[in-house]
């Protein structure tokens, strides 16, 4: 039920983006869900990470998985186990741009003997790192869309994606890389009933969502054509708030549009969220210095303290009288005396 109800939705919102373009509401598919759409992901964004950016954190929690900054003879693991702010942002580095916690995966099955084996899996991060890395650079190509002049490094990128020339339009890797890690993500969860268990709606609506948007991308560039004149000069009115809806724009555009734009207003509140809450999260983002740096809780409320010595001088007399050592002694008292009454004789 949970795969039929996210597939129907997906159908519902083609459905809807077909339906506007087939009664003509242009203006609206191209000019005022696009702007309430980034509206809404940008207010949306900036909401939750100022949300998080806000919240204490009462333990120091960094993960790690490598030996601590210690004595000097032993040596430390400095991207797994980061003492420094340069060690935090090498491992941040390693973690967002290759999912280096993802690549040490592992598998656990249970034998016909009962015996508990542990494997590697990598099927998993290569496939998250595939879809991560095309969707990136498809993102990066269709800035085109709003950048006039074309930037030469804009070209080079495109080229190199390419390269094959299998095709007429030119084939782009990216375009199929993307849909086949999208595809096994989605196998993926059905296959294993672990994952299968663990799943939500709104883990099949994003994968089928993304699947349409790829998908649709995909029929727009070779099979249906679209007049990409026309769609630059939408993309160029809205980029520089002086939108105009030309005509000639194809029904299978609007879908697609219609589509990014339904995925920027489920962004903000959906798991998609992990984009900016990897850059928020304490078990990343600190050093593993607790050995040499003392982490005060936020949440613990200011207590007033008792020294020793405030202790001593308060009950000195008392601790004097029963006998305890004492770390300072005061000075004995010297009786005054009574001062002169008159002049000598």
């Amino acid at each position: 039920m949970k795969i039929i109800l996210s597939l129907v939705l997906v159908t519902i919102a083609c459905l809807v983006a077909w339906a506007g373009a087939a009664a003509n509401l242009d203006f609206v598919l191209g000019v005022v869900i696009p702007y309430v759409a980034v509206a809404v992901f940008l207010g949306g964004l900036t909401y939750r990470v100022w949300k998080w950016a806000r919240s204490p954190v009462p333990f120091h929690i960094p993960t790690t998985t490598g030996q601590q900054k210690s004595l000097d003879f032993i040596k430390q693991d400095k991207l797994e186990s980061p003492y420094t702010k340069i060690e935090v942002i090498g491992r941040m580095a390693l973690e967002i741009l290759t999912f280096r916690s993802l690549f040490r995966n592992t598998s656990a099955e249970l034998t016909d003997d009962k015996n508990l084996v542990y494997g590697s899996e990598k099927y998993l991060w290569a496939a998250g790192l595939a879809f991560h890395w095309s969707l990136l650079i498809i993102l990066f190509r269709h800035l085109r869309f709003f950048l006039d002049p074309v930037p030469q490094y804009l070209n080079i990128v495109t080229a190199v994606d390419g390269f094959l020339q299998i095709t007429l339009p030119t084939l782009y890797m990216t375009d199929l890389v993307i849909v086949a890690a999208l595809t096994f993500l989605f196998l993926r969860r059905v296959a294993l009933p672990q994952v299968r268990y663990i799943s939500l709606t709104t883990d099949y609506f994003a994968l089928f969502l993304l699947l349409a948007i790829a998908s649709s991308g995909g029929l727009m560039r070779y099979f249906f054509k679209t007049d990409i004149v026309a769609v630059k000069q939408l993309a160029m009115g809205l980029a520089t708030f002086n939108p105009t809806v030309p005509d000639g724009i194809g029904t299978i555009f609007w879908i697609h549009l219609f589509l990014v734009c339904l995925l920027l207003i489920y962004f903000p509140f959906s798991k998609l969220l992990h984009m900016a809450g990897v850059f928020m999260s304490p078990t990343r983002n600190l050093a593993n210095n607790s050995r040499a740096v003392r982490h005060i809780n936020p949440w613990n409320p200011e207590v007033k303290t008792h020294s020793y010595e405030e202790y001593e001088e308060e009950f000195y007399d008392l601790m004097k009288e029963a006998g305890f050592p004492m770390d300072k002694e005061k000075p004995e008292k010297t009786p005054q005396t009574e001062p002169a009454s008159g002049k000598e004789e």
